[in-house]
């Protein structure tokens, strides 16, 4: 069922009746989508037109609200079961950190809702009684409508969707939550970065500091954290919290004496060159500041001297060519070797017209390294 009025009211007959919801992704294929349902296993598949069909399936326990599917698209689909007081918990938390007044804000919810990030939007405002446009996708001219002809104040977007916004757009919103990567720096006053997870049914951590009722902590380098808003377990009965609660993020980060998190991002992600850790988004989030950057991933290649290597991968703010190539990577060498430290300056850089990413615009390293265009190599 697509995004929209029709699909909140049958969440919400869905909730009344005891079910709980999986919310699918229109914009898979059907052997895409047979592939999630056969994994995750409802009783009940609603279509486009409201008509429900029964099939082979597994019941959900009393007070189970929402399983959602961390991804669609490989059959290893594992759904995040998600309770009723784990997303009352979350829209109350995220509401009062936000200052959401049901009688002056409106939520536009634009992103897919198969996604946490944009179902929390629409669940977050049914609980709290707050207005709530629904669009069946993100488009920066219906963004902006909404905001000046329907007085949409609260929006959830993914960093891509907020370079489409631009800077005019993004001004039209009292607030925006930028959640699915490390957020762009400089980026407008209104905005808060996010971290969250499915598990944690959307963002626990507003710009470096967790929600009321949200602990974090950093142990070994990894990022711990316990809430009322943590799934109860998988949708296989597999509970991946620690028997005292801690649910163990695979993140990496660190917490200041303030008790602000930075987060460095995935334990897998970080690269070892030259018997240093890396961590690419941190070396993303300096890069970005270059003018000559539209967009940028870091990942790394084998390399016979360091291991490995860390390749940039830019969408340039100009021409492309290799002189331009040899020229903006000894820039930003540079700039990495003042900000962060010399082992962590790319050695490669290749210039691509886009970056690989998902269906809700989060980047998909995986697929970096299949990438080509105008490359340059540091000597």
């Amino acid at each position: 069922m697509p995004a929209g009025v029709a699909f909140k009211e049958a969440l919400r007959r869905a909730w009344d009746d005891g079910d709980a919801v999986l919310p699918l992704d229109t914009r898979l294929s059907p052997a895409a989508l047979g592939r999630v349902i056969d994994k995750l296993r409802p009783s009940v598949v609603v279509d486009a037109e409201g008509e429900a069909f029964s099939r082979p399936g597994e019941p959900v326990e009393d007070g189970d609200a929402l399983v959602v599917a961390t991804s669609g698209t490989t059959g290893e689909a594992k759904g995040v079961v998600l309770t009723h007081a784990a997303v009352e918990a979350s829209a109350r938390a995220t509401s009062a950190r936000l200052g959401v007044e049901a009688s002056r804000d409106r939520w536009l919810a634009c992103l897919p809702l198969s996604h946490v990030g944009g179902l929390s939007v629409l669940t977050r405002a049914m609980l709290t009684g707050t207005p709530v446009e629904i669009q069946p996708r993100f488009e920066p001219a219906e963004a902006q409508r909404a905001a000046l002809e329907r007085g949409a104040t609260l929006v959830s977007l993914v960093p891509a969707a907020l370079t489409r916004l631009g800077p005019e757009g993004a001004e039209m919103f009292r607030t925006i939550l930028l959640g699915g990567q490390e957020p762009p720096s400089p980026r407008p006053a209104n905005t808060v970065a996010t971290y969250g997870m499915t598990e944690t049914g959307s963002g626990v951590v507003y710009d470096g500091f967790a929600l009321e009722g949200v602990q974090v902590q950093v142990d070994s380098g990894q990022i711990r954290l316990r809430c009322p808003m943590l799934l109860r377990c998988y949708r296989d009965g597999t509970d991946p919290k620690t028997a005292d609660g801690w649910l163990l993020t695979g993140d990496a980060g660190t917490l200041d004496e303030s008790g602000r998190l930075e987060i460095h991002g995935r334990l897998d992600d970080a690269v070892i060159s030259g018997g240093e850790n890396i961590w690419p988004a941190q070396v993303e989030a300096v890069l970005r500041a270059h003018l000559g950057v539209a967009e940028v991933a870091v990942g790394d290649t084998p390399d016979p001297l360091f291991g490995s290597r860390l390749v940039a991968y830019v969408v340039p703010a100009s021409c492309e060519g290799r002189l331009e190539a040899e020229g903006l990577l000894a820039e930003l060498r540079e700039i990495v070797k003042e900000q962060l430290a010399p082992y962590a300056a790319p050695r490669e850089l290749v210039l691509v017209a886009e970056l690989p990413r998902s269906a809700i615009g989060k980047l998909d390293r995986a697929s970096l390294r299949a990438l080509d265009g105008p490359r340059a190599l540091a000597g």
